[in-house]
């Protein structure tokens, strides 16, 4: 498969979204970080509108300085390029009822992730442009490396070019938050919804579960709580390994470690055999993620997340994970060492 093509400063033409009205739906984490950055790229104040419910992610919206607009449609009717950064379950009702029926039909959508895109659960019009810039990045990296004059990794893409401008218009979007700086790469919406969904229901799941079993066999072993605690993640050493693999490579960060542990690490995973592992991702990516079969099932239960109690699916699931002996391990931890956490 050949390289992604990435996108830099020169390939981006700003004088694109001249005169444009930008609506940012949602001011939370992303959409505070883009809003300024894109204001601080050039794009007019009066020109920029944040469309938000009444709550204080608006009022830290108008503390910037930026204008705010309650009214969903209201802000639609005036959007050329509108920013879709509410979370993705909401976006479908708030965007198909309020947003998509008032929206111009050569207006330009764009995505920071792209799940609601890959599984047609929004509405355009045929003529309208619809694009995906994902940063990378939690809102606020995005943000402070912008002010410091760095890039951030992003993926870039168009899913539908209604006005054959629509690439035109993701670069140039993509160059006002900071992303060409560093390089956007160019990605879809498939890809990035796979990639995304496989972390949270594949690898992650597995880390989580490696984690678990690993504390328990230690424990039989006669290892204490608190050891155990602190040197599995509470010593913050596995985020330390992490930033080490981002800077210096995901195998080259082992030379940081002792010769013990480099050698130990590396004779180990050579030796196991990962076709079990193999055949169990394949099966979530294909069975589970690309077919849509998560999405229907996440689907049915949207409205419980917002029930309180054991109504709500996912306090159930925190319960339960909370009660496996590393949950209750580090919780008895954490309170007998509430004075050294909150020093630290």
């Amino acid at each position: 498969m050949p390289s992604a093509k990435i996108y830099y400063d020169n390939d981006a033409n700003l004088d694109v979204l001249k005169d444009k009205t930008i609506v940012f739906l949602g001011f939370g984490n992303q959409g505070a970080a883009q809003a300024q950055n894109l204001r601080d790229s050039g794009i007019p104040n009066d020109k920029i509108i944040i469309a938000n419910r009444p709550d204080h992610y608006a009022e830290d919206a108008k503390s910037k300085g930026f204008n705010v607009e309650h009214d969903f449609a209201k802000a639609a009717k005036a959007a050329d390029v509108v920013f879709l950064l509410i979370p993705d379950q909401v976006q479908p009702r708030v965007f198909n009822n309020e947003v998509a029926p008032n929206l111009k039909d050569n207006a330009a959508i764009v995505v920071a992730s792209g799940y609601n895109v890959f599984y047609k659960l929004l509405n355009f019009k045929p003529s309208q442009d619809v694009v995906m810039v994902a940063p990378r990045m939690i809102g606020s990296s995005v943000r402070s490396l912008y002010t410091k004059g760095k890039g951030f990794p992003c993926f870039v893409s168009v899913e539908q070019d209604g006005t054959g401008k629509a690439l035109e218009i993701a670069l140039a979007l993509s160059r006002a938050i900071g992303a060409t700086k560093a390089g956007a790469i160019a990605s879809s919406a498939r890809e990035e919804t796979a990639m995304d969904l496989f972390a949270e229901q594949a690898l992650w799941p597995n880390i989580i579960m490696l984690f678990r079993e690993a504390f328990s066999v230690l424990k039989e072993a006669g290892c204490s709580d608190e050891a155990l605690c602190y040197e599995m993640w509470m010593s913050k050493e596995p985020a330390e390994i992490f930033e080490r693999a981002a800077e210096d490579g995901f195998i080259q960060q082992l030379k940081h470690h002792s010769t013990v542990s480099q050698y130990g690490q590396l004779s180990g995973a050579l030796a196991l055999d990962g076709k079990q592992a193999r055949e169990h991702f394949k099966n979530i990516l294909y069975n589970q993620v690309l077919n849509g079969k998560f999405c229907q099932e996440f689907s049915k239960i949207e409205a419980d997340l917002e029930k309180e109690g054991d109504a709500n699916p996912l306090n159930v699931l925190y319960q339960k994970s909370e009660e496996t002996e590393l949950g209750q391990a580090e919780k008895r931890v954490r309170a007998r060492l509430a004075g050294l956490l909150q020093a630290e």
